[in-house]
């Protein structure tokens, strides 16, 4: 008898697990969780096109309420060279919505005692501890701009680094002296490892005081190394045992496992003739981006926003405790920080954790702090991100709203169809849940 309900038990596991992994099917009336189906059919058709115009290659688009599905609706093609139809579970490349991930996976160390927000980087990565920070003079000799090297007033922290106020950068988003010594040094080299990243980093100055300006950066990249520190784990393997494996997102990892590379999508060729330089995702990096090397399905990511939603918590899987959720989605931008130039252009405006846009930033996730000023639709809380390649999410909690777009495009190229996305999901909404 014990054999036989020991037996029960993990053919239950077993059926369980593999309900998690089947694609999610959406409601045949959307109206009964208040949401147009005329209107989600019009998001569809301006979709197909734009894919029939030439203009993208193809789409998959999900909205939820709660834990049901509104729309869930593959258009276009997944390789348009190929003629290979996009498909519901067709894999993308998450670029940046891999940073609310990887900020998930250091929080939970944070909840085991392991990592302390507010303990400088250099606790854990001791190469960090002697970090300069490099401003902008004119030689008097030359008129030329060179860096001059100062000592952080105060160490940069964990926090800084989920929040962005660690004072790197990316280097390809900016001109500064800084901004070229990354480029110089190939700063997130896909050959680096972890560890060989954060060396060639700690050689550079940094480009602002910690805590004192927001600028977009290799953060979450050096966050991921603390998570193999701390953990003794290699990022890989830490994400899988505690974010994405027990909510059973079996297609997200760091490359395409070999089974699943028939359902990569890719983008198409431009009008010159050439693909844009996305990444070889179909072998492992050496280089494990906590800051944009994940690929995803689009049910994938449904299942860890729901979790978000839910409080840090999945169909019985419990991830995080709610109040480290709230934690993560409230703005943790202290009032008197600054800006640079890019988080106000017009193309990214819309993203920007500025008070002019009525944004600000949490832990791994851009938060909407006030009604009224984005151009955008959506409630206070939401809180969301994107991804260099076109993808973008958000999860809107006021209205138990989840929307996830999944397409691959150039980077300039991102910024309209994350725009016309979030305007057709609101315009379909209609009533509560």
């Amino acid at each position: 008898m014990k054999l036989v309900r020991m037996l029960l038990v993990v053919a239950l596991v077993l059926a369980f697990g593999r309900a998690l992994a089947q694609e999610p099917t959406a409601v045949t009336k959307p109206e009964q969780l208040g949401m147009s189906g005329a209107r989600l059919q019009k998001l569809v058709d301006v979709y197909q096109g734009y894919v029939d115009s030439g203009k993208l290659p193809g789409a998959v688009l999900l909205v939820a309420r709660g834990d049901r599905v509104a729309l869930f609706q593959a258009v276009g093609f997944q390789n348009r060279e190929k003629q290979t139809l996009m498909k519901t579970d067709a894999i993308f490349r998450l670029a940046s919505m891999t940073k609310p991930i990887v900020s998930v996976a250091a929080m939970t160390l944070v909840e085991d005692g392991k990592l302390n927000l507010l303990a400088p980087v250099s606790t854990y990565l001791p190469e960090m501890a002697d970090v300069q920070v490099g401003v902008e003079k004119l030689d008097p000799i030359n008129g030329k701009a060179i860096l001059a090297l100062e000592p952080q007033k105060r160490l940069m922290t964990v926090q800084d680094l989920m929040r962005h106020t660690a004072g790197l950068v990316y280097g390809q988003f900016g001109n500064g002296l800084v901004h070229q010594a990354y480029r110089e040094a190939h700063i997130g080299d896909r050959s680096d490892t972890l560890a060989q990243f954060i060396t060639k980093l700690s050689k550079l100055p940094l480009a602002h005081q910690p805590g004192e300006v927001w600028e977009y950066s290799v953060a979450v990249d050096v966050l991921g190394r603390i998570i193999e520190v701390v953990s003794g784990e290699p990022l890989d393997k830490y994400i899988v045992e505690h974010v994405t494996g027990p909510l059973h997102m079996d297609a997200t990892d760091f490359y395409v496992q070999p089974e699943n590379l028939a359902r990569l999508a890719e983008a198409q060729k431009g009008a010159d003739g050439t693909l844009p330089p996305l990444p070889d995702v179909t072998k492992k990096p050496n280089f494990l981006s906590g800051g944009g090397g994940l690929t995803a399905s689009a049910s994938d990511y449904l299942k860890f926003a729901e979790m978000m939603l839910n409080g840090g918590e999945y169909r019985g899987q419990r991830i995080l405790s709610p109040h480290t959720v709230q934690l993560m989605t409230s703005d943790a931008l202290p009032p008197e920080i600054g800006y640079p130039a890019p988080a106000r252009q017009t193309t990214t405006r819309d993203l920007a954790p500025t008070p002019a846009m009525g944004q600000g930033f949490g832990l791994g996730f851009a938060v909407r702090t006030a009604p009224g000023r984005n151009p955008l639709p959506g409630s206070v809380g939401n809180f969301y991100w994107t991804g260099a390649w076109g993808t973008t999410f958000w999860v809107d909690p006021a209205e138990k709203l989840i929307a996830i777009q999944m397409i691959q495009v150039p980077l300039a190229e991102g910024g309209s169809y994350r725009q016309t996305f979030r305007e057709l999901v609101y315009a379909a909404l209609t009533g509560p849940e």
